[in-house]
């Protein structure tokens, strides 16, 4: 085992993408022999902590080897440390193995980052070739707890819109209120009245309507908006509410 690292701490990141369609969570290709069989599954960007680096300097130097991303706002989520929670599957115990990673317990620190289409197609965010961005609705059965742990991070999103403008993390600057919508339908796993949902949208003064539509689009193109930081700077000590 590399002497440079931390044998009972981990870090693992959930990184969770909108793409106007899905929110979407980026894995890491899996590829190990078991029984003779050759498998092809998927795990969350994890890795040991080294004992030089602070944890969340980790969290970004893990993600950024792993996947390619870099420049990705990460915020700490919670620590999981069951006793068994790399033991449950006797082929998550062989591919330890075969990397000299530990057996034993491990616990290990989740990070989430929210980013939106624009963020998703720049430079900055382009997976490596084992990466893959999966539908959350459509992830499999994952290596050790990480089904759980993306759990947990899609849980702590959906009562964070309700309460803070995280959303607009996950939309393209300019946005029509259709896409805002569909936006909240697909975290929230609801559908929302249109006038309703707009009636709402209103009564939120960072919602900033810009004069700009639409262009090339088969139908009357929608007026764009913007999440203004600023205003809601100046309003958030007022009792905010995004719930719709």
């Amino acid at each position: 085992m590399d002497p440079n690292v931390i044998p009972h701490v981990s870090i693992d990141c959930v990184v969770l993408g909108y793409d106007l369609d899905d929110l979407n969570v980026l894995l890491i290709e899996r590829k190990m022999v078991y029984q003779g069989t050759e498998y092809l599954d998927f795990k969350l960007p994890g890795d040991l902590v080294r004992w030089d680096e602070d944890i969340d300097a980790s969290a970004h130097r893990i993600l950024q080897d792993l996947t390619g991303l870099r420049n990705v706002y990460l915020k700490q989520m919670q620590a999981f440390g069951e006793v068994n929670r790399l033991k449950r599957e006797p082929r998550d115990l062989e591919w330890l193995r075969s990397i000299d990673h530990p057996e034993e317990r491990v616990i290990t620190i989740a990070y989430f980052a929210l980013l939106n289409l624009d963020q998703i197609k720049s430079q900055d965010y382009i997976p490596t070739p084992n990466a893959r961005w999966i539908p959350v609705k459509s992830v499999p059965v994952l290596a050790f707890d990480h089904n759980r742990i993306i759990e947990k991070a899609v849980e702590i999103l959906r009562n964070e819109i309700k309460r803070n403008p995280v959303a607009f993390e996950l939309l393209p600057k300019k946005f029509t209120l259709t896409q805002l919508q569909k936006l909240y339908e697909v975290i929230l796993g609801t559908n929302f009245d249109k006038r309703n949902f707009r009636k709402k949208i209103a009564q939120i003064s960072c919602v900033v309507p810009i004069n700009e539509k639409q262009t090339n689009v088969p139908h009357k193109p929608a007026r764009y908006y913007m999440f203004s930081q600023d205003v809601y700077e100046v309003t958030r000590k007022d009792s905010f509410d995004f719930t719709v």
